[in-house]
């Protein structure tokens, strides 16, 4: 058996690998147990009972972290002229429209989100095999594609995530930093589940939310108890 690293031995006199905690309790554990000496990020890990094979069955969503992500969020808006002072004044970091596709055409994708107009996604639409493996590619579901790019920068900027049950059925998403306290950290996590709960679809019989676990960028895995979360 392989030996336990200084930091394995730190993180399992803190977290009981096998036991559920509950989602207060596991946000402040989970500081607790980071021991990385950069800011590590917050993930959710949402296991659903759900067959994301089937179309009727995919969970995808958005929602308002009440405490963002902790990071700046790199937006860039492909638009027509008229809507690129709107981007700009929202606060964009890039702006444009055909060079900004040349660019991508080349390899480049400096960025975390993209937000653009339903007049241009005939030209945005031939990026997705560049953008759609990148979780890039704009959509009408998350907001991310809009005549109204000035509100939808500023909701991004403000903590609006995009979300999506993966092919093996678990959600996957940053909800924040472990410098966050862990009321903050709470907080985002009720949001995000909050939305999953609403998003359930009536197809999907059984237990919905099979497992929930917080983690942090090196850190361990924390299993919450389900019971300890109203509404799910």
């Amino acid at each position: 058996m392989a030996k336990l690293t200084k930091n394995q031995k730190k993180i399992r006199s803190v977290v009981d690998l096998t036991k559920e905690y509950s989602l207060s309790d596991a946000a402040d554990l989970l500081r607790k147990a980071s021991f990385t000496k950069f800011d590590s990020s917050v993930d959710i890990d949402v296991r659903l009972g759900v067959d994301p094979r089937k179309a009727d069955q995919m969970v995808r969503g958005v929602a308002a972290l009440p405490h963002g992500v902790g990071k700046t969020v790199r937006v860039l808006v492909l638009c027509t002229p008229d809507k690129e002072a709107e981007a700009k004044e929202s606060g964009a970091d890039h702006v444009g429209l055909d060079d900004y596709i040349a660019k991508i055409e080349g390899g480049w994708t400096d960025i975390d989100v993209i937000i653009t107009m339903p007049s241009v996604m005939a030209k945005v639409g031939r990026l997705g095999k560049v953008l759609g493996p990148r979780g890039l590619m704009p959509n009408p579901k998350s907001g991310t594609v809009t005549t109204d790019v000035g509100k939808a920068v500023t909701e991004v900027k403000a903590g609006k995530i995009d979300f999506k049950v993966d092919k093996t059925g678990i959600i996957h998403t940053s909800i924040g930093k472990v410098s966050f306290t862990p009321d903050k950290i709470a907080e985002n996590a009720l949001e995000i589940l909050g939305v999953i709960s609403k998003l359930k679809p009536s197809s999907s019989k059984g237990t919905y939310f099979k497992s929930i676990t917080l983690t942090s960028t090196m850190g361990p895995g924390i299993k919450i108890d389900k019971n300890t979360i109203p509404g799910i």
